[in-house]
């Protein structure tokens, strides 16, 4: 299993029989060299779309539609994309599990917001904010998405006891490193965390070293964009 990250929150995921693409925003991602784009979208499988930030899910619609693959995600917004892009999209909603080949995907519960752009009417409701939780090859990984703690976070634990841990945790938006690894000593038994949604911008942290201090015991690895990290 390979876990390789695209910058920001996206993340190339080889697991299973599959290549799973979550929340892959390329184009305009300063953290993300435009020329990799094949690259990191070569052979895969399916769209994971955590909410509809444009950092989250900008890309989504025209990587479908270049390689003919499937978009996973909240069902109101996946519904939307459907009736007016043509969009081929598996809606489902919290709690709800979907087989991707040989993988299991169980959409939970963040706390963020969501909405796409509307023009000069404002944003458009995008369903509800959400994480995964991507099982396969033995392994368990738990996506947050965009979120901020949620006592929900025990309960994902009981459910489905996940190792490896991608957390946003560049603070602002969503958790900071010390929320995150709050969350992950409080609620969880990791033996991996990867840290995403920071980096990409000054106004985000720049380093986990806060997140690995915090965690002893725990894998802290902070990732390089396009360099996988093997399981």
């Amino acid at each position: 299993m390979k876990i390789i990250w695209l910058g920001h929150s996206g993340f190339r995921i080889e697991i299973g029989n599959q290549v799973l693409l979550v929340d892959p925003w390329l184009t305009g991602n300063p953290m993300f060299p435009a020329e990799s784009r094949a690259a990191a979208t070569q052979g895969a499988t399916a769209i994971l779309v955590s909410h509809g930030h444009g950092d989250h899910s900008a890309d989504a619609l025209a990587i479908s539609k270049e390689l003919g693959i499937p978009i996973l995600g909240i069902y109101d917004l996946m519904s939307f994309w459907e009736a007016t892009e043509g969009a081929k999209v598996i809606g489902f909603n919290k709690g709800g599990t979907v087989s991707v080949g040989d993988v299991a995907v169980t959409m939970v519960n963040a706390v963020h917001s969501s909405s796409i752009p509307g023009g000069k009417d404002g944003p458009i409701y995008a369903g509800t904010e959400s994480g995964y939780m991507i099982a396969g090859e033995g392994h368990t990984i738990y996506f947050t998405g965009d979120t901020d703690v949620m006592a929900d976070m025990q309960v994902f634990n009981d459910l489905h006891a996940p190792d490896i841990g991608l957390l946003c945790s560049g603070g602002h938006f969503t958790m900071d490193m010390k929320r995150a690894a709050y969350a992950a000593k409080t609620f969880f038994d990791f033996k991996t965390v990867i840290p995403c949604h920071y980096r990409t911008f000054p106004l985000l942290e720049q380093s986990a070293e806060a997140l690995a201090e915090a965690l002893p015991g725990v894998d802290v690895i902070e990732p390089q964009v396009l360099e996988a990290i093997t399981f």
